[in-house]
């Protein structure tokens, strides 16, 4: 998830991940139901971010003819440009379904990361869809549906490691890597304080110590460790342990879509369509289909 501001090591770190999300997006395909699913021999826990005893009543969207999305291309698996040019992605297959349960036409234009919001203000386009983080700044200009992903803190360790138990219990005493002065620094710290904490400045240096067993475990971005686990960079070397960790104090209230202040309709649409979405399932699908190593 990214904010609404950015900055250049982000940038770079998007162009580095871009190969790894793009492999990682295109090479699986899933469908799935309920809170869990099963995706080659393992369980994938599904995020429920909408109250399934929550009915919403259909916004009149009559007058809605179109919805103009705005996105950008360079963050797969979220949302990237196919060699013809043609966009694809999460977001993009989200803002389409979006479009279909609302039986609205649908456009999806990308424009530069760092241009996104003021292009909307501008009335270039409806609607933002392009992992906005939902914050208070961000809040200041333009309105937001419900968050429709969070990215949440994870721990992994070596497939190899001998820990005896379940869960982050089983680190214990032992070494855990995190990027240092991060928000997963400060959690760590604050509670998991039996873990020998060493902070790197390089994720990328944090990950290889992990893989050649100098680290015991890693706590990270959920997101970012489970492309690195379906990578070629990490060798199958590593899985996810216990669950995830969503704290707002620290990991933020999530991403979603934006929409300009003065459009409550449009808003109250989106949100109509992404709860309807996740209760037939097909949040579900597209979640599985980009992300089947699961993030939470």
């Amino acid at each position: 998830m990214r904010h609404v501001t950015t900055n250049l090591c982000v940038k770079y770190a998007r162009r580095r991940l871009g190969l790894w999300f793009f492999i990682f997006a295109a090479a699986f395909a899933a469908a799935a139901s309920g809170l869990r699913a099963e995706t080659a021999g393992s369980t994938v826990v599904l995020p429920e971010f909408w109250d399934p005893a929550h009915r919403p009543e259909k916004p009149d969207v009559e007058s809605l003819r179109a919805i103009r999305f705005l996105t950008d291309d360079e963050y797969p698996p979220f949302h990237f440009a196919l060699a013809d040019g043609s966009l694809s992605g999460f977001n993009i297959d989200l803002a389409r379904a979006i479009c279909d349960e609302l039986k609205v036409a649908c456009s999806i234009q990308p424009r530069r990361w760092d241009t996104l919001v003021s292009a909307l203000l501008e009335g270039q386009g409806d609607a933002a869809i392009a992992s906005l983080a939902i914050s208070e700044a961000a809040r200041a200009r333009v309105d937001f549906t419900a968050p429709y992903y969070r990215t949440p803190a994870r721990f992994i360790v070596r497939k190899a490691a001998s820990l005896a138990g379940e869960g982050p219990s089983v680190l214990r005493g032992r070494k855990v890597g995190v990027e240092a002065r991060s928000a997963h620094e400060a959690y760590l710290r604050q509670f998991f304080p039996a873990l020998t904490v060493r902070p790197y400045d390089s994720a990328v240096g944090m990950r290889a110590a992990l893989r050649s067993g100098e680290l015991d475990g890693v706590f990270g971005d959920g997101i970012s460790l489970a492309l690195w686990l379906t990578g070629t960079d990490s060798n199958d070397c590593c899985a996810f342990i216990g669950g995830a960790y969503t704290e707002s104090r620290y990991f933020g209230d999530g991403a979603g879509i934006a929409v300009r202040k003065d459009n409550v309709l449009l808003r109250n649409a989106l949100d109509y369509a992404l709860q309807r979405l996740s209760e037939r399932g097909v949040y579900a699908e597209l979640y599985l289909k980009y992300f089947p190593v699961g993030f939470y």
